[in-house]
């Protein structure tokens, strides 16, 4: 079931729902600029088997509204937004997993909103904490010294995004998916492109890339305090292949997150092909599972 979510004034996002009314909810989050249709509808089926599996348009993604040009908003205003959906469809507390700029935005909900969760799954990103990584021969290293974005990926982010039409952007996207997989899966170019070809479809009224979630305000989302002394049962994935948050940034997760689980996903990068779906869903399902 489709719908839309007021979510603030002016602003209203698109939403969906899977899965039996009854079973406990699972509330998926994607990264920046991200639809949520970047959760795949095969990933979404296996979640749901157990879930009302909830997922959604971020502002300025899909169909939900272009606000950020006339209405510029922190980053924080999209974890409020997961919020306001989970009221929109009357959900008092859900399982939330958050992906990229998502799993920032589920470390903020286990933060600020840790009484309307279940449980977080974090996937693919960095601790919104100024804990130092203890390394495994005992250094402590701060978080800004831990690796960075692959060398790779930061070249592609580098080039100029022109508008040659929507072939060449559909073009430019697959490339970005294949860069963001990683080397340990092989690449398969044509599903990443009907993907997106769905994507463009689903947004509607044009295929350009957004840039508002890079321009937005990432300051005030640091939570050291909060997250060491959480209660939310917390799964961290580790993907191998991850090029955005690459290890050891997963286990410096595990480390300030109270009680964090860590869980690698066989050759996963930052991205999410077909053949991480069924180990990923299993270890989310056996996580949910446990709370």
């Amino acid at each position: 079931m489709e719908r839309f979510v007021d979510a603030a004034p002016g602003v209203r996002l698109w939403a969906e729902e899977r899965g039996a009314p009854d079973a406990p909810v699972l509330l998926l989050v994607m990264g920046a600029q991200a639809s949520g249709l970047g959760w795949p509808d095969e990933l979404v089926e296996l979640l749901a088997v157990r879930h009302r599996v909830i997922r959604y348009d971020h502002r300025d993604t899909g169909r939900s509204t272009a606000a950020f040009d006339e209405q510029p908003y922190p980053l924080t205003a999209l974890a409020e937004d997961a919020v306001a959906v989970l009221d929109a469809f009357g959900v008092e507390h859900a399982h939330v997993v958050g992906m990229s700029m998502g799993g920032m935005l589920t470390q903020l909900l286990v933060a600020d909103h840790p009484e309307r969760l279940l449980s977080a799954t974090v996937i693919g990103t960095n601790a919104l904490s100024s804990t130092p990584y203890v390394a495994p021969d005992g250094r402590r290293v701060p978080p800004e010294e831990l690796p960075g974005v692959s060398p790779e990926l930061m070249e592609l982010w580098s080039r100029p995004v022109e508008d040659r039409g929507p072939e060449a952007e559909l073009e430019r996207r697959v490339e970005h998916w294949r860069v963001l997989g990683g080397d340990l899966i092989p690449f398969d170019a044509a599903y990443a492109r009907e993907l997106e070809r769905r994507i463009i479809a689903h947004t509607g009224h044009h295929h350009h890339a957004g840039t508002a979630h890079a321009r937005a305000d990432y300051s005030g989302m640091e939570r050291t305090e909060q997250l060491a002394a959480t209660d939310v049962p917390t799964m961290i994935t580790s993907a191998p292949a991850e090029p955005v948050a690459p290890a050891p940034h997963a286990e410096h997760l595990a480390q300030v997150i109270r009680g964090a689980r860590l869980v690698e996903i066989p050759g996963m990068g930052h991205a999410l092909p077909r053949e991480v779906h069924a180990p990923l869903a299993a270890a989310i399902l056996d996580h949910t599972g446990r709370s």
